[in-house]
């Protein structure tokens, strides 16, 4: 009974009376359902190889995959690692396993469970109708045999979705890792006697899979030869949409047999190629392998089937996968082998990639892994810890404890000296980690189902987690209180998900079976209608105005077309390796895309002919990008890290990187070098820049909490009782700016106010607040500017845009076509039309005054050439590199060009032919000089100067510039010889948002002999800016006040009251 439920139903009790109401969810004794090695693709490094087993592992390939319910997925699954009790090799060969591989061992004493990753996982025997779940590795095994299980038991749903024959059948064995399904049928294989059998035929003392049951009624069949040289094996599939597949095997005489023809036809001496092959460490080997996999039945696409299989096998002679072809006939996959030992993977590679190699200790292990075009690995085993270093010289640690199944890595040690530790429990699962800082997070987990309860950080907060009978998470509260929830049908599907804000969507669905829902309904009511293909691809989608987008997609599932409304269409074409090769609109604008035989993008040509390409390493690192002849460059380290960045002007930007790959160093084009630190567990903690030392500092949980620059201190945060920003704050030229927010209790924010505060006295200067309102449905339908009435939005449906109210006064109204665009908007006596082309770009602007219409013309490559209005023309010309090169100005009275020199690099330049002694190029990105001025910076990059040109009779002008700490601008005067014209100050907020601005402006006088000076007027004119979020809504002096309205999400302004 170990492992098993502590009281099963039917058990006898000390009495003789049955227990008629178990405990399956509480185990007893050591537990069932432990594998002989931890899963191969649970923990990698490389390229990749699990250094808990030693093993050279490729988890998970996944040859082809049609969309659809329990779809025919064929994937393939390596590890060189050996169980002690293997199944027979399967269809792919050794090491290789599919997940129709799956095989179980039945035994007198115990069950074994060959999975698709090569293990054993060994479970106790099962009576009839009995249950037994691996604590483990997260999934049930049963045994058929009862019409019904008891209905304490967490299966019991699951259990009433199987076919009644096989629930009633004692021989049957049952999987699954979801109390939602679906169920893996673990069976035998029909095969017809020969003469010399004994009838009935005793069945197999295994069990293979047969197929997949899920609990909307699809059904996924495997179909297995009854009798012949394929007797048992897997030669068709139905998948739960009814599409049919057919596998194509080969034995080994026959791929012999085949090898030694196409030798004769060739005129070459063949290969050694047995006829049989023999077993392995990897099991026993019949030889039979696949080879073709075809799609000979497809009910959405009956007469449009493929005419050439959908991946293709080619082996060794020793029965070995050595190629994988892809639909399009590519050799995408390639494998070579350790000729000593059938199986064992010493080198792969990809369709345009360079091959990976690895060598093997005389235990198996893999000791080394040689990446040429990246990192070498080298492994080192002991006992209880492995080591790994790489070809950088960076070296882990893992130290481990358990043992097969159970083994964990409880202590890594890092390439820097950092050293994590993990607890777990009896069962190998997670329950506490403590980090480089010495900070430990706990991992409750139930008792009975395992699952997590609840996470407790290392300040103490709690995040908890609810889950029905059928062990669905239907709650989550959050260390702040706020709360979500989930709700589910008997079924198990989702039928109302509510979010932290407390907004709830439902999903209905149209029928018992239907697996994806058919409409949702958001927090306003509004419903949505979702129409879907066999496959549960979205063929239409109507929104809450009943308008309809249309989607198709081709046999492959691929989506090549959208249809919506407005005439707006999008078409896509693929190649046969199902890349994407073309875009197309309505209009036929075309956009053309180019691949490397590795499946990298390399080249995109847009509509307008112009053409962008990309080339990349031997990994697929982009290596440099052209567009118009213009060249970025990068270089990367052996790690794949970008170390330098060349400009198109040929300059430098230069990246260095710790041994856990953080930035650590940025010189920039300018040669300006920053430096960052970062604490034991991964946050930046220090910047250094010239003569900055910029550091942070962070609270229990990970909250900033201030800042200090050059040991003065900067910004601070300030957080309430339940972890929300409460403040910010911190000095701007000596004065004390802070902003302050307010958040209901649903966690939604409801206040931002900005004050300022004198230096000495802490007089507030200046104060700014924004509230928010929301309406019964959650939507953001209210804000209240400083000063100003309420500014309610008026919506329908999910939130469109239909009016606007300053106060109880209507002001705007709005008109949508079928795609949500603004088509009409009424303001007073005044109306905007807006009209769109049939790219859906901006085509109009008409006003009923017409001196302010608007035409605006596109060209095919998507960039605006033209803007007429009634008394003026605008014409753009754009280069090959997509920048402006001129605009055209005409009027009635004027005809003005303007032309817009750049160097390679995009920096503005002066005309070569008018201005030949300007620079052509800025290679440090820091414009000098042009034709009006010469620029002078700082260490920092920061311009300090501008000295025009002009000369003046009183002296030409120059403009000086300071700054804060942040690089904000603080400080500017606008100089002429002897003489301050202006000068000026700002206050900015800890955003870096300006607050104020206080201007000193001079003024003329004459002395007594009458001769004239200039002096700055000792009172400034001092501006103040009020801000919600990154929009500007206020802007204050002595005598006006400006505010500004945006609609919702918008940085266009709507009103604007003075």
């Amino acid at each position: 009974m170990s492992g098993k439920p502590a009281a099963r139903q039917g058990d006898m009790t000390q009495y003789g009376g049955p227990v008629v109401q178990g405990s399956a969810g509480v185990m007893i004794g050591a537990p069932t359902g432990v594998a002989c090695s931890v899963c191969p693709g649970g923990m990698t490094s490389g390229n990749p190889v699990n250094p808990l087993l030693g093993a050279k592992v490729q988890p998970g390939e996944t040859d082809f995959a049609l969309p659809g319910p329990l779809p025919f997925v064929l994937s393939r699954t390596y590890s060189s690692y050996r169980t002690k009790t293997p199944a027979p090799a399967g269809l792919f060969g050794p090491g290789w396993k599919a997940p129709f591989d799956i095989r179980l061992q039945i035994r007198d004493k115990e069950l074994i469970l060959n999975d698709n990753g090569g293990r054993s996982i060994h479970f106790a025997p099962l009576f009839p109708g009995e249950t037994a779940f691996s604590r483990s590795e997260s999934f049930w095994l049963a045994r058929g045999g009862v019409p019904a299980l008891h209905e304490s038991n967490p299966l019991y749903l699951l259990w009433q979705s199987l076919p009644e024959d096989i629930r009633a059948s004692p021989h049957v064995y049952l999987a699954t890792s979801s109390l939602q399904g679906p169920w893996w049928i673990l069976g035998w294989a029909e095969r017809v006697p020969v003469p010399d059998d004994a009838l009935p035929a005793p069945l197999p003392p295994y069990r293979t899979l047969t197929g997949l049951v899920d609990t909307f009624g699809h059904t996924l069949a495997y179909h297995r030869d009854a009798d012949g040289e394929f007797a048992g094996e897997i030669t068709a599939v139905t998948d739960g949409a009814g599409r049919r597949f057919r596998l194509v095997l080969t034995t080994q005489a026959q791929r012999a047999e085949q090898h030694r023809q196409q030798a004769v036809s060739e005129a070459t001496s063949p290969l050694s190629f047995p006829d049989t092959l023999p077993a392995t460490a990897y099991g026993a080997d019949s030889g039979r392998r696949l080879a073709e996999v075809w799609l000979t039945h497809d009910p959405e696409y009956p007469d449009n089937l493929p005419a050439a299989p959908l991946a293709r096998y080619e082996y060794s002679p020793r029965g070995e996968l050595a190629v994988v072809y892809d639909r399009s006939g590519t050799a995408a996959r390639g494998f070579t082998y350790d000729p000593p030992h059938p199986g064992r993977m010493v080198a792969h590679r990809y369709a345009g990639r360079p091959e990976t190699g690895y060598r093997y200790d005389a235990a198996g292990r893999v000791v080394e892994q040689r990446n040429p075009a990246g990192l070498r690995y080298t492994y080192t085993y002991d006992r209880n810890t492995v080591t790994i270093t790489d070809s950088l010289n960076r070296r882990e640690v893992l130290h481990t404890e358990g043992e097969g199944g159970l083994k964990r890595v409880v202590t890594l040690e890092r390439a820097d000296g950092s050293v994590l530790h993990s607890d777990h429990d009896p069962a190998g699962r997670l329950i506490a980690q403590t980090d480089a800082a010495g900070r430990k997070t706990e991992y409750r987990l139930s008792p009975g189902s395992g699952l997590l309860k609840e996470v407790i950080a290392p300040d103490g907060r709690k995040t908890e987690f609810y889950y029905n009978s059928q062990r669905q998470l239907t709650g989550t509260v959050y260390p702040d209180g706020l709360q979500s929830r989930r709700e589910y049908d008997a079924r198990g599907r989702l039928t109302a998900d509510t979010l932290r804000d407390g907004s709830t969507t439902r999903y209905f669905y149209d029928s018992p079976y239907s697996e994806y829902p058919a409409a949702t309904e958001d927090a306003t009511g509004s419903r949505k209608q979702m129409v879907r293909s066999r496959y549960g691809q979205l063929l239409a989608f109507t929104d809450c105005s009943g308008y309809e987008t249309r989607y198709e997609y081709d046999r492959f599932g691929q989506l090549t077309a959208v249809h919506q409304e407005e005439g707006i269409s999008l078409y896509q074409v693929y190649d046969s390796r199902g890349r994407l090769v073309s875009r197309k609109d309505a209009q036929g604008r075309e956009t053309r895309y180019e691949y490397s035989m590795a499946g990298d993008l390399t080249a995109v040509t847009s509509p307008d002919g112009s053409r962008r390409e990309t080339v990349r390493d031997a990994r697929g690192n982009i290596i440099s990008a052209t567009q118009g002849g213009l060249t970025r460059r990068m270089e990367y380290d052996a790690a794949g890290r970008v170390t330098q960045l060349t400009s198109e002007n040929g300059s430098h930007t230069i990246f260095t990187y710790d041994v856990l790959d953080r930035l650590t160093q940025e010189t920039g084009f300018d040669g300006r070098t920053q430096r960052y630190r970062y604490s034991a567990t991964g946050q930046v903690v220090c910047h250094e820049e010239a003569d900055l030392t910029t550091l942070w500092h962070y609270d229990e949980s990970d909250r900033l909490t201030r800042c200090t620059v050059n040991g003065e201190p900067a910004e601070q945060w300030r957080y309430n009782e339940r972890g929300w920003l409460e403040e910010i704050s911190h000095l701007s030229d000596g004065h004390r700016v802070a902003i302050h927010y307010r958040r209901d209790r649903r966690g939604r924010l409801i206040s931002e106010r900005q004050t300022v505060h004198a230096p000495e006295t802490n007089e507030l200067l200046w104060q700014h607040e924004t509230r928010h309102d929301y309406s019964d449905k959650g939507l953001a339908n209210r804000v209240t500017p400083d000063a100003l009435p309420a500014v309610e939005w008026l919506t329908w449906g999910s939130g469109y845009l239909a009016g606007m109210k300053l106060g109880d006064t209507p002001l705007i109204d709005f008109t949508h076509d079928r795609l949500h665009r603004e088509t009409r908007r009424c303001f007073g006596d005044y109306e905007l039309t807006t009209a769109y082309t049939p790219g859906g770009q901006l085509q109009r602007h008409h006003l009923n005054l017409p001196q302010l219409n608007r035409e605006y013309t596109w060209n095919c490559g998507g960039q605006l050439v033209r803007i007429c209005g009634q008394h003026e023309t605008r014409d753009y010309q754009y280069s090959e590199t997509g920048r402006l090169l001129s605009t055209r100005i005409t009027s009635p009275r004027s005809d003005l060009e303007q032309w817009t020199f750049t160097d390679p690099a995009g920096n503005r330049t002066a005309a070569r032919d008018k201005y030949p002694v300007l620079p052509e190029s800025f290679p440090d990105n820091r414009i000098s000089q042009d034709v009006d001025n010469v620029y002078h910076y700082d260490e920092h990059g920061r311009l300090t100067e501008k000295d025009e040109r002009r000369i003046r009779p009183q002296g030409s002008l120059s403009h000086h510039y300071g700054y804060d700490n942040r690089h904000r601008l603080t400080h500017y005067r606008q100089m002429q010889p002897g003489s301050v014209l202006t000068e000026s100050r700002y206050l900015y907020d800890p955003l870096g948002r300006r607050i104020s601005k206080r201007v000193w402006k001079s003024q003329e006088e004459r002395d007594l002999n009458g001769d004239g000076y200039l002096w700055l007027n000792p009172t400034p004119e001092v501006t103040w800016y009020g801000w919600d979020g990154d929009r500007l809504i206020t802007t204050q002096t002595d005598d006006t006040r400006i505010q500004t309205v945006y609609p919702p999400g918008s940085f266009t302004p709507l009103i604007r009251t003075e």
